[in-house]
């Protein structure tokens, strides 16, 4: 697994977020969110510019959130997606370089990292930024950042 143990601190930025909101185990809520997700993209771009594809999930209870940050806010949104002005914040960045089917593990090395090192997690969301397109980027050149809500 191709992934970095030593967090950046970043600076997140706001974003207009849209998406598709489970919640319940992992396993079962998020390929379903995804499909739905996907299914519910060409109508969203047709009223705004999708800008990156971005997982929000908090793991307790579970809360995950497929989707995707937009120019601006949506005034209609499609039926089964829910818009989230999100502010930002401050974030321990790890980089994992690999296959989606990766992330699972590569997650829970970086929960490890996190009570290795003991750093704060405050209460907002967990982040994936997808920063490669899967479109164009081959599965083991695909970069997401793992980012952790930090105190």
């Amino acid at each position: 697994m191709n992934l970095s143990t030593k967090a950046d601190i970043i600076d997140f930025p706001a974003t207009h977020y849209v998406c598709v909101e489970k919640t319940g185990p992992f396993h079962e809520v998020a390929m379903a969110a995804w499909a739905e997700l996907h299914a519910l993209v060409p109508k969203l771009a047709e009223q705004t510019k999708i800008k990156r594809y971005i997982c929000f999930y908090k793991p307790s209870p579970m809360m995950y959130c497929a989707g995707v940050s937009v120019e601006s806010t949506v005034q209609k949104l499609p039926v089964g997606l829910k818009y989230i002005k999100f502010g930002g914040g401050k974030y321990s960045r790890f980089t994992h370089t690999g296959p989606y089917t990766d992330l699972p593990a590569a997650s829970g090395k970086v929960f490890e990292i996190i009570v290795k090192d003991q750093i704060q997690v405050r209460d907002d969301f967990f982040i994936e930024n997808y920063v490669s397109d899967p479109k164009t980027t081959p599965k083991e050149k695909a970069i997401t950042e793992i980012l952790i809500p930090t105190v």
